[in-house]
């Protein structure tokens, strides 16, 4: 019999450390054609550093980095300069770690491919000692031949690009980029297309300086709503104001962590900012993000003595349930549904809404933390590591889990939720086996999710996840010691009724009579009969 696998211990997720909040800038137009022309010049600008940085390779050349600063400050600042560059080295840097992980899937689903084209035909996977399972005909076994040619190919250039240090940047994005080609499909025209390639280029953004007034020097925002711009050196002309600064009319006006900003900048610590334009809804933007001291993450006993919100994610809705400290169910299942079909902004909001309602729960409830797996995917949704169903092969490449684990961790740490993770193994089969048919009552159908949620917090708690009932005591049925507090290995199957102890129960039935012979609930409810009927008792 295969034996469950090691299962990691439950942890509270630290808490973001990054703050981002945004607002639009109602301007005139004016202040969006000078907008546009600074935006532009900075975006051909960090074209540039890009294309010198890729041409660099993979070497840390310090002296390489000043020399593309010191070129790109006579033309704008030093301020802009530098955070160009910063800018530049992070894309190519995101760029170099995509390689990496790419190389590792290939090179993972390259050896999963070529251990089931050793396998016969129609082989069974042997699961204790680890042996997979051969395709299913010679068609499949045909194509997965080719297909692992298209991968070797994908990984020898991957690794040919990886030893001379060339990385594949788009600036504004390779998807838009791919648009070009099919505007008919896209549903864009040229033009439009044009605009949104030129606003996706832009370059408006500057890092915040501690010390400096309002936390940036470049792009200052002051305590009143007043926005100005150090322009860059070329662009000199288009001041309005002294020492080559332009203000805009529009007035800054932050209404989600406005105070924490306001604190902020009045303290004159680092705030970034970033302008950019929405070219479906013809607005502009203005986004300040900063960076919190790191908070340690409480004590798990701590956040878990007032029990805990467990939440089943699915494809479609959140089933969650309200679990007290000794890993009892409390009150009814709870599910937010959402609906992950539509564009991302769409997809965003539905995650944004369902995490709202399940946070609003979680404090009505009287619970500090809220309890989900920690599910990843990370070796893909291909047919080699999920079998044959194309359906649970779309249900696993669909599903939010980085975009909700991260939704959920920032929006919780506003609520001063905490939020642990626990092993997911196991806990949809053992909560199905164990918890779905006990918490089902005539009123209430329990799902299969809603009774994983209940041994996801289980395990949260700590508290074993398979189930049964206590020993009975002494010389009521059997012995005690008869059951565990802990269920067994072995596969299940229905509890039957326990052997017929010899001797007499009553003075007046003989053993082996009466009429609740073999029934189980002779053994677990006060106020039935045990060997006969019960005795109606008169006025």
């Amino acid at each position: 019999m295969r034996e469950s696998r090691a299962l990691t211990e439950p942890f509270v997720v630290p808490g973001p450390t990054g703050v981002s909040i945004r607002t639009r800038l109602r301007v005139t137009p004016a202040d969006a054609a000078v907008l546009t022309e600074v935006g532009e010049f900075l975006g051909s600008q960090a074209s540039r550093d890009l294309m010198a940085r890729s041409r660099q390779g993979a070497g840390r050349d310090g002296g390489g980095w000043a020399g593309r600063k010191r070129a790109l400050t006579a033309e704008t600042s030093a301020r802009w300069a530098g955070g160009i560059t910063r800018a530049t080295n992070d894309q190519w840097a995101l760029a170099r770690r995509g390689q990496a992980e790419e190389m590792a899937w290939l090179r993972g689903q390259i050896k999963r491919i070529e251990s089931r084209l050793a396998r016969p035909l129609g082989a069974k996977a042997d699961r204790q000692t680890g042996v997979v399972r051969g395709y299913a005909g010679r068609a499949e076994w045909h194509a997965k031949s080719r297909r692992l040619r298209v991968l070797r190919d994908r990984l020898g250039a991957l690794e040919k690009d990886w030893a001379d240090g060339r990385v594949h940047v788009v600036r504004g994005g390779r998807k838009l980029a791919g648009l070009r080609h099919h505007l008919d499909r896209s549903g864009l025209t040229r033009s439009a297309w044009r605009e949104r390639w030129r606003a996706a280029r832009m370059f408006l953004m500057a890092d915040g300086e501690s010390g400096k007034r309002c936390g940036n020097e470049t792009i200052r925002v002051t305590e009143t709503g007043q926005l100005s711009i150090r322009l860059p050196a070329a662009l000199s002309r288009l001041a309005n104001a002294p020492r080559g600064r332009y203000v805009l009319d529009a007035a800054v006006a932050f209404t989600h962590r406005a105070e924490e900003w306001r604190d902020r900048i009045t303290t004159h610590r680092a705030v970034a900012y970033r302008v950019h334009l929405d070219v479906s809804r013809g607005r502009w933007y203005l986004t300040a993000s900063w960076q919190r001291a790191a908070v340690p993450a409480p004590p798990l006993s701590a956040v878990l003595a007032r029990g805990v919100v467990a939440v089943d994610m699915n494809d479609d809705h959140l089933a969650a349930w309200h679990l007290d400290a000794h890993g009892n169910p409390v009150g009814e299942p709870r599910r937010f549904a959402y609906d992950m079909s539509g564009d991302a902004r769409h997809r965003d909001a539905q995650l944004r809404h369902a995490l709202t309602r399940l946070l609003h729960f979680t404090r009505r409830s009287g619970a500090a933390a809220i309890a989900v797996e920690d599910l990843h995917f990370k070796d893909g949704a291909g047919r080699e590591q999920y079998g044959r169903n194309k359906r649970f092969r779309r249900l696993v490449s669909r599903f939010p889990t980085a975009r909700l684990r991260a939704r959920l961790v920032s929006m919780a740490a506003e609520h001063d939720v905490a939020v642990v993770a626990v092993d997911p193994a196991y806990t949809s089969k053992w909560g199905a086996r164990y918890w779905q048919r006990p918490l089902t009552t005539a009123t209430r159908m329990t799902t299969r999710h809603d009774a994983a949620a209940v041994a996801i917090g289980r395990r949260a708690l700590g508290h074993p996840i398979r189930r049964r009932t206590a020993p009975p005591p002494h010389d009521r049925s059997d012995r005690a010691g008869h059951r565990t507090a802990q269920a067994g290995g072995e596969p299940g199957s229905r509890e039957g009724p326990r052997p017929r102890s010899p001797g007499p129960r009553t003075g007046s039935v003989r053993p082996g009579n009466g009429a609740n012979v073999g029934d189980q609930r002779a053994q677990d409810r006060s106020g039935h009969a045990v060997g006969h009927a019960p005795w109606p008792q008169g006025p």
